[in-house]
């Protein structure tokens, strides 16, 4: 694995990067501190003898700042993943998204027909009609703090054996490092933000890839029901759906996902 900065359209991108195959572009979610990295380092580490795999940072989180004049969205975080592709020269790809990661992973297939192969949304946000949960205003807010981080973690994970001292401290220190740009993404009223990346039902149906749609059943940030309505306006989608399971799958089923990945990848 490496991590580099790519220019994107005049603006750096930090990414991690690994392995060697068909590109999968790794797209993380939107808690404060969440870096590309943080989110898909063991996914690089566990596919990346199959595939290639590209985890950026998005605007305005980690190594990535914001473009002059820009305060994120949708929009900003689906044409900089675009335009990352582009650069990286990869002209056809897999894209795999956590939660807001989701909602422009499938931007991205809409407006990228031609280059993405597959969608992989993982505790998507995006569906039409989802309203911002109360679990979801409560991480955009947490503060950069010990307390803030363990609480927005405990939020996150059902598993709350997997709240440990290392990763409240790694937590605690990714958000102070990131503190200022993520003050700019949601600041209160945070419903608007929200809606901002919530799907339309004539995006979604420009979806032609194959879809998997990947939940947990007890996630508390973005809840199943409210994404349930993505089965009834993507064209070629599945569902897989983990019990046991809060708002991270990847962490907390682990080897599940990772061969629910492979295999849809690989066609299999």
């Amino acid at each position: 694995m490496e991590e580099r900065t790519v220019v994107v359209d005049g603006s750096p991108v930090h990414l991690l990067q690994g392995g060697r195959g068909p590109a999968v572009l790794l797209l993380h979610g939107s808690g404060p501190g969440t870096t590309g990295s943080g989110a898909w380092a063991a996914t690089v580490e566990a596919l990346g003898g199959s595939w290639h795999l590209v985890a950026p940072d998005h605007a305005g989180f980690g190594r990535t700042p914001l473009p002059p004049g820009s305060r994120g969205g949708l929009r900003v975080w689906t044409e900089q993943a675009a335009g990352l592709m582009d650069a990286l020269g990869h002209r056809s790809y897999a894209v795999v998204g956590h939660s807001m990661g989701g909602a422009v992973a499938l931007a991205l297939a809409a407006a990228r027909p031609e280059h993405v192969t597959h969608v992989v949304p993982v505790s998507t946000m995006g569906a039409p009609g989802a309203p911002l949960s109360a679990e979801l205003d409560a991480v955009w807010a947490a503060p950069a703090t010990e307390d803030g981080a363990r609480d927005m973690l405990g939020r996150l994970l059902l598993d709350q054996s997997l709240v440990t001292r290392s990763a409240v401290a790694a937590r605690t220190a990714a958000m102070q490092a990131g503190e200022a740009a993520f003050a700019t993404l949601f600041p209160p009223p945070r419903a608007r933000w929200a809606e901002d990346l919530t799907l339309s039902e004539q995006t979604l149906a420009a979806v032609h890839a194959p879809v998997l749609l990947v939940h947990g059943a007890q996630d508390r940030v973005t809840p199943l029901p409210a994404t349930l309505p993505l089965l009834d306006h993507l064209t070629d989608v599945r569902m897989h759906v983990l019990g046991r399971c809060g708002h991270a799958p990847a962490l907390e089923h682990q080897r599940a996902f990772h061969h629910l990945l492979s295999d849809f990848l690989s066609g299999t």
